[in-house]
């Protein structure tokens, strides 16, 4: 028995999204991205709601879901960090935010801290390489860190 299910308004939102996209592989994305919104991941019996929603197989969710890397296909923390890893971020000081992370919340890329509130992720190219360094905190874009404002922005997340 599959214990996932879409809220309400996901249910909703779901079936406005199905009239724009009548392609079921067209929808797949934003079936997905209904869910993580919903619960911060895509659990496998997500994959297997969704599959049952747009006729596919379970196996075909879970190789789309797997190919993308912002779905998060195991639970995260509170707080998901994803820190710019390119040219233009790493020469402005990511590589500075990346070793805070690690020295005062002691997580590396892919891991979550051991309260659950922080994940940490590096990522490719978020498009804001005039703001370098730049990160995002739950999707808000963050350019021009430094050491100092993660710092404090990590302290009013606490």
């Amino acid at each position: 028995m599959n214990t996932f299910t879409y809220t309400k308004e996901n249910e909703e939102s779901f079936q406005i999204q199905l009239k724009k996209y009548p392609n079921s592989d067209s929808m797949m994305l934003p079936a997905l991205w209904l869910v993580q919104e919903q619960i911060g991941w895509v659990s496998p019996e997500a994959m297997i709601f969704v599959a049952n929603k747009l006729k596919k197989a379970p196996i075909e969710v879970h190789s789309f879901a797997s190919f993308y890397t912002m779905f998060n296909l195991k639970p995260i923390g509170t707080y998901h960090i994803e820190l710019c890893k390119t040219l233009s971020c790493m020469m402005m000081g990511s590589r500075d935010l990346k070793k805070f992370m690690k020295d005062t919340i002691g997580i590396e890329p892919g891991q979550t801290s051991e309260d659950g509130k922080f994940h940490f992720s590096e990522v490719e190219c978020m498009g804001a390489c005039g703001g370098a360094p730049m990160f995002s905190l739950n999707g808000a874009y963050h350019e021009n860190q430094s050491v100092e404002s993660l710092e404090k922005l990590l302290k009013e997340c606490k």
